[in-house]
């Protein structure tokens, strides 16, 4: 019994090396890329949020004039659009870079509304602090998109 017991282990630990030793280091995986499929979907949308962003001075003067309804009107309209397409885009692009993505489609949401309570509340100061960081956040959002959508699309 007892001679079996270490003949039934030598075997354990020999099963045990072979399969340790056949695994051998892991298959490289290249690291995500954006496919051509992947790179048409994002240049789809990537005019629209540029443009609005290109419209940044716009609604400043908006808001400075204290032109509420036209301020409400630029943040329902072309904003809302911008922040739809960045949804759009965002799961095209490459995984690590999404849940960032999320983050600054949800702060541009979150400025958008800010500008619109502002607005209904006549806050001349609070609209603009947030129409500069709504602006930004599109900046941001613009700095993770692949550099082939954006120089594609200036040539």
């Amino acid at each position: 019994m007892v001679r079996q017991r270490s003949i039934f282990s030598l075997v354990l630990v020999l099963l045990a090396t072979f399969l340790i030793s056949c695994g051998g280091p892991g298959v490289a995986v290249a690291p995500p890329t954006y496919t051509a499929v992947d790179l048409q979907r994002i240049q789809v949308h990537v005019p629209e949020i540029k443009s609005v962003r290109d419209r940044s001075q716009e609604l400043q003067q908006l808001i400075q004039r204290k032109d509420w309804i036209d301020v409400g009107n630029f943040i329902h309209g072309p904003a809302a659009e911008a922040r739809l397409s960045m949804a759009y885009v965002t799961p095209n692009l490459l995984p690590k870079l999404q849940p960032t993505a999320r983050q600054i489609t949800r702060d541009l949401l979150n400025h958008l509304v800010k500008i619109d309570q502002a607005a209904r509340e006549g806050d001349t100061l609070l609209a603009l602090n947030n129409s500069q960081a709504a602006f930004t956040d599109i900046d941001k959002f613009l700095d993770l998109l692949p550099e082939t959508s954006s120089a594609s699309e200036e040539s």
